[in-house]
């Protein structure tokens, strides 16, 4: 199993609709959404989604059997990002980016700003690459900091170590 392209990520979810019973939305985020809504041009592991309109115990096995028929990692669709989500602005479903949408299945991904919200909450080292990128897109920076600064205040877990993060990106990429 290599890693997931745009042309696996579209057979896969192209898949899913078609074995899907009942309308269900997807709002990704992470690597996947990185490639399909924001033209990041490698592979990732997993798409990181949150189903809406089927319980996550209900979706998996869908998930497992694909994997199995498509030769995907078992959690080729997981909603592990989630540990993030309370970082998001409440108005963050206005910027949603449709990414596909078939007959049972729509996936949403996140903006670009919020993609670079749980990058920073994140701060991993392999979320450089994409948090440039998105700096690089023109992501909007002041938004980006005022929603960290805003959850610093509340005493967010990690939300320092966020814009700690965020400025380091920042740096980097005024220094290219």
């Amino acid at each position: 199993m290599g890693p997931l392209t745009l042309e696996i990520m579209k057979n896969a979810l192209t898949r899913l609709d078609q074995i899907l019973d009942r309308p269900v939305t997807l709002i990704m985020g992470g690597g996947g959404a990185m490639i399909l809504a924001h033209g990041f041009p490698k592979g990732t592991t997993d798409i990181d989604a949150i189903p809406k309109g089927i319980e996550i115990n209900e979706l998996d096995p869908l998930v497992k059997k694909l994997a199995k028929e498509l030769n995907l990692p078992y959690d080729w669709i997981n909603p592990y990002y989630s540990t993030f989500s309370h970082t998001l602005p409440g108005d963050y479903g206005s910027r949603l980016i449709t990414v596909f949408s078939g007959n049972h299945l729509k996936v949403e991904a996140l903006s670009r700003q919020e993609m670079l919200i749980m990058k920073c909450f994140a701060h991993r080292q392999k979320d450089i690459p994409h948090a440039k990128a998105l700096v690089r897109a023109g992501v909007d920076i002041e938004a980006v900091e005022a929603r960290i600064q805003e959850l610093e205040k509340k005493k967010i877990r990690h939300a320092t170590e966020a814009l700690d993060f965020l400025q380091d990106i920042l740096d980097q990429v005024d220094g290219e």
